[in-house]
């Protein structure tokens, strides 16, 4: 009996030095990365500008911001249908997400999500939008304004199916629908999320993988007036635009747990089809599941040479629980971003 109650601790030890190794091995590739920028010129910039629908790409989620989007692997909330829909299959009940992201010059991105459970399966809707507000329009022979102003409106409705397979693995499936309108030029395609997640037993260690934004390539319609020397051109025909498909890859660790306070580490690699590769490490603390403080860093991130902040609370409401987070982010020429989440858990 003694041999077995020394051999479970010793495996637990072994465990828990796993999760640690595996953190520490991220934040080293991390490191080799950012050393071999200064060495080897990035090739991934160059496919920069390749794909359309970019909006899609901005991250709405409050608490995933304050994170230094690093929490692929521990999104347990409404938030899931946007950065791993298998996660939504790890929630313990439902939750209705609103999120606002004050970006820059005055654009907006509003984020609704709804995740119900059933059994060991989750299904969600989920609504993005992005408004640009008033542009005021320019031309070569007007580079002060024509007097007339146009609008980006920039949309993607999705749903979601998750299932629990077991208590270790999950996986998830988000169909999107998205649309792109720029003054008369406007473009729509379908496109698809699939993720996966595992839990290492009780050693507080989980991995996740995604494929965000896999789908169709879109045929823009419209028509585009401009003048040159010679007088009025309409367009009418345009390239394909792909969409931003993005693989992700992270882990999240159970760095401490206790009575009334634990702490949470994560780690998440990202690799866009139209850009660099980039690394995010983030950090959680968590006080009595009710208040939480944040911090994250991204690596590889042009503009991004500060740390990100945020906070959370988890307040009882009745017999419910109301959740709200902010996220804070900046660039070093564009400026800050502010992010806001309001959660109800039913």
């Amino acid at each position: 009996m003694t041999f077995i109650m020394s051999h479970k601790k010793s495996t637990k030890r072994s465990l828990h030095a796993l999760g640690v190794l595996v953190m520490l091995l991220l934040f080293g590739f991390a490191e080799t990365v950012q050393a071999q920028r200064s060495i080897i010129p990035s090739l991934g910039n160059s496919r920069s500008g390749t794909s359309g629908f970019q909006f899609l790409k901005i991250n709405p989620d409050a608490r995933s911001s304050g994170l230094g989007a690093s929490n692929v692997a521990d999104a347990a909330d409404a938030s899931a249908l946007y950065l791993n829909p298998a996660l939504a299959a790890q929630m313990r009940g439902n939750q209705i997400q609103l999120g606002h992201t004050q970006y820059f010059t005055d654009i907006s991105l509003n984020y609704a999500a709804y995740v119900h459970r059933m059994g060991s399966m989750a299904f969600g809707a989920s609504l993005l939008y992005l408004d640009s507000g008033d542009i005021n329009e320019t031309t070569e022979f007007n580079p002060f304004g024509t007097g007339r102003t146009f609008r980006a409106i920039n949309m993607a409705a999705g749903l979601t199916f998750a299932q629990e397979l077991t208590n270790l693995f999950s996986y998830g499936v988000t169909f999107k629908y998205v649309e792109e309108r720029i003054a008369e030029f406007e473009a729509q395609t379908v496109v698809f999320d699939v993720g996966f997640f595992y839990r290492v037993g009780d050693t507080g260690l989980r991995f996740a993988v995604g494929l965000n934004n896999f789908g169709i390539d879109a045929s823009p319609s419209g028509e585009v007036r401009r003048l040159d020397l010679n007088g009025e051109i309409r367009e009418t025909e345009f390239e394909e635009v792909s969409p931003p498909t993005t693989f992700k890859m992270g882990a999240a660790y159970d760095v401490f747990t206790g009575d009334n306070l634990s702490v949470v580490g994560l780690a998440q690699i990202t690799n866009p089809a139209d850009n660099a590769e980039q690394f995010s490490l983030g950090a959680e603390l968590i006080y009595l599941n009710q208040f939480y403080l944040r911090a994250g860093y991204e690596f590889g991130v042009d503009e991004a040479s500060l740390p990100s902040f945020g906070v959370g609370f988890n307040l009882p409401v009745l017999n419910y629980s109301l959740g709200l987070d902010y996220g804070f982010s900046t660039r070093d020429r564009l400026g800050s971003l502010h992010r806001f989440a309001l959660k109800f858990n039913l």
